[in-house]
């Protein structure tokens, strides 16, 4: 199997890195709906974290661009639903041969570019063959395996060179977007989609304006106007929706749910998400983290509901994949909290009063942090926490991997094989785990390539690759005259044909 190259660093984190937040099990709850009529030409106010850098969709990492861009303004064939559901979108329908080697979608007609030109088939097989022969072009490497891309009619066919049970979920995202061939549009700054939502207006370093594509080849969005507000302060996030300036507040802070519910305005939504607060341990040879017992004892030294207290709600996770991936598994009695047994097995590993530095990005709260320090000296280890810019970590931990501990949130959905890839920044290197994730490539049955990511899940928190402090929540504030906002894995995918609004 083609190898597939780095994933871009920048889809690492998004607007919840700037609060420390989980869901506790069983607490996804949907956002309120308003019984009032709603208002067709009304404009919804939300509040996001993270702006991004500029617009190109094709070549900036940072899912900061997914969040409002893709589904919204860009499509491809198939998309997903919060809940991780596959679904048509500019393909009608879709089937995939028994051996997994074809891929057929037909094409709908009577769709339509914002400037106003029409899809063609030509675009389809355009947008994906030049995805994946750009390694400029994020993701280009998830279309590895395709042979060819053809078109007969609105018949678009996809020939892979050996099957990769991850396609069809790679074609929902940035892989699978559909551009027009031969555009002019300075995607910098501008965009040309076919989704439901036209890019308005750009303030850079305040705010992102879609309106209402009246042209939409499916049901039109149901209000006029998204404003997106980006306040990367929770304080003045909360101060905004007080004032009615928000309607809709992501990223929230749980620890202020009572305040913002005072006057019966907002209700605080706990939705799961896909985002894994990941403590990355530097395995490279001569490092002390080299040794398992070393890896083993800092996760077992770690308090993992102090994260969720912390929090005022959360979920805890002890392994690379999260409820919401295929392949979960409950993995918490690999490393449950035990203190001694911490301390015994850095005294097997002479390892006892180690020093060990923690980097991570400034924009984190010092809550990871702090609980880090503390449960680590209880062991003997002394932390010293280097705080440093994102462009520094880029520098340092990701490209570079000059680093003992990091930490960072990981939200992408289906992201298991970073830890098949020795030359990713997490320095975990086991043959075997590699082979497992190759072969549920591989596979053509989902049930069996599930079970082989389950398998090869396991050993990597077995190996204590790295330890996975929470499981993060999508934590909102939604106003009571909102309805259909989205509150499952709203900081990866933000789609907003079907909110409403209502004067009540």
């Amino acid at each position: 199997m083609p190898r597939r190259p780095l994933r871009a660093a920048g889809a690492l984190i998004v607007a919840s890195a700037l609060v420390l937040t989980a869901c506790t099990a069983g607490s996804d709850e949907p956002a309120p709906t308003s019984t009032a009529a709603a208002d067709p030409d009304a404009s919804v106010a939300i509040r996001l974290v993270l702006e991004p850098g500029n617009l190109d969709i094709r070549q900036t990492a940072g899912a900061a661009l997914d969040q409002i861009l893709i589904d919204n303004v860009y499509q491809g064939l198939v998309s997903r639903t919060a809940d991780q559901e596959i679904v048509p979108a500019l393909a009608s329908d879709y089937e995939i041969s028994e051996d997994g080697l074809t891929y057929t979608f037909e094409l709908r007609e009577g769709v339509t570019f914002h400037d106003g030109q029409e899809l063609t088939p030509e675009d389809v097989v355009w947008s994906l063959e030049t995805r994946r022969d750009t390694p400029e072009w994020r993701d280009s490497g998830r279309l590895a395996n395709i042979e060819s891309v053809s078109a007969e009619g609105q018949t678009i066919t996809l020939t892979l060179s050996e099957p990769d049970s991850t396609l069809l979920w790679n074609l929902t995202g940035r892989a699978g977007i559909v551009l027009k061939e031969g555009d002019e549009v300075d995607y910098q700054t501008e965009a040309n989609g076919t989704g439901p939502f036209v890019l308005d207006d750009w303030l850079q370093g305040d705010s992102i304006t879609l309106v209402r594509n009246d042209t939409y080849w499916g049901e039109p969005a149901g209000v006029a106007e998204v404003y997106f507000d980006y306040i990367p302060d929770n304080q003045a996030a909360l101060n905004a929706a007080l004032a009615g300036e928000v309607d809709v507040v992501t990223g929230f802070d749980a620890t202020l749910g009572e305040q913002i519910e005072a006057n019966g305005d907002f209700a605080l939504v706990l939705g799961e998400s896909t985002d894994k607060g990941t403590l990355a341990f530097n395995q490279t040879e001569g490092s002390p983290l080299a040794d398992q017992r070393v890896r083993q004892a800092i996760r077992q030294a770690i308090d993992h509901d102090a994260f969720i207290e912390a929090a005022q709600s959360g979920q805890t996770l002890y392994g690379p994949i999260p409820a919401l991936d295929p392949g979960y598994e409950d993995l918490s009695n690999v490393a449950p909290y035990d203190p001694e047994v911490a301390r015994q097995l850095l005294a097997d590993a002479d390892a006892e009063d180690l020093e060990l530095t923690l980097t991570i990005p400034n924009f984190y709260p010092t809550t990871v942090a702090q609980i880090l320090v503390s449960n680590l000296n209880e062991v003997g280890i002394t932390l010293e926490v280097e705080s440093v810019d994102f462009p520094t970590w880029l520098n340092d931990v990701y490209t570079n991997h000059d680093y003992d501990l990091s930490f960072v949130l990981h939200t992408e959905a289906h992201d298991f094989e970073n830890w098949a890839d020795p030359d990713y920044y997490f320095t975990y290197d086991n043959p075997e785990v590699q082979e497992l994730y190759a072969q549920s490539v591989a596979a053509t049955d989902p049930a069996e390539a599930e079970q082989l990511l389950a398998e090869a899940a396991r050993i990597v928190s077995e190996d204590a690759a790295a330890d996975w402090l929470y499981n993060g929540a999508s934590v909102l504030a939604v106003g009571t005259n909102i309805s259909h906002m989205p509150s499952t894995n709203v900081n990866e995918r933000l789609n907003l044909a079907e909110i409403t609004k209502s004067d009540g």
